[in-house]
């Protein structure tokens, strides 16, 4: 079952200053693919190949997010950071859903649910929401 949220882990590596999404960051944030088998929810920890998705376009690992955009709103009170949408192409292959993650880490960071099985036959895009305080995939009040 693949729960969208954001992981624990996650709340507990950026209190400890293990997290960071500047573009000097020495981190490298990654999405990865799954199946409708892969168990990912609030308590996922890890970034692991079990479940993931196989197919012609993808690789195991997924794709860099890049570039990153970190800012706040001071009238809402919100930190947030969003990511530029990220296409495999060619994609023959089905995915349920995905795992943001710190891949210099390993650490989950955030869980994708994309509703239902999705078989593209061509390419595949995650189309994050826009970059603002009301919308942005991650976002800290």
């Amino acid at each position: 079952m693949i729960v969208q949220t954001s992981c624990t882990i996650f709340g507990v590596n950026l209190l400890s200053g293990l997290e960071n999404f500047t573009p000097t960051s020495p981190y490298v944030y990654k999405i990865a693919l799954y199946n409708a088998n892969a168990n990912l929810n609030n308590s996922t920890t890890a970034y692991s190949a079990v479940n993931e998705v196989t197919g012609t376009g993808y690789t195991a690992g997924g794709q860099v997010l890049t570039p990153v955009t970190l800012s706040s709103d001071t009238v809402n009170n919100t930190a947030f950071v969003s990511f530029n949408n990220v296409t495999w192409s060619p994609a023959n292959f089905t995915t349920r859903g995905a795992l943001i993650y710190n891949s210099t880490t390993g650490a989950a960071v955030f869980v994708l649910n994309f509703g239902s099985d999705k078989t593209p036959n061509s390419t595949f895009t995650v189309t994050f929401p826009t970059a603002n305080s009301t919308n942005a995939i991650i976002r800290i009040t």
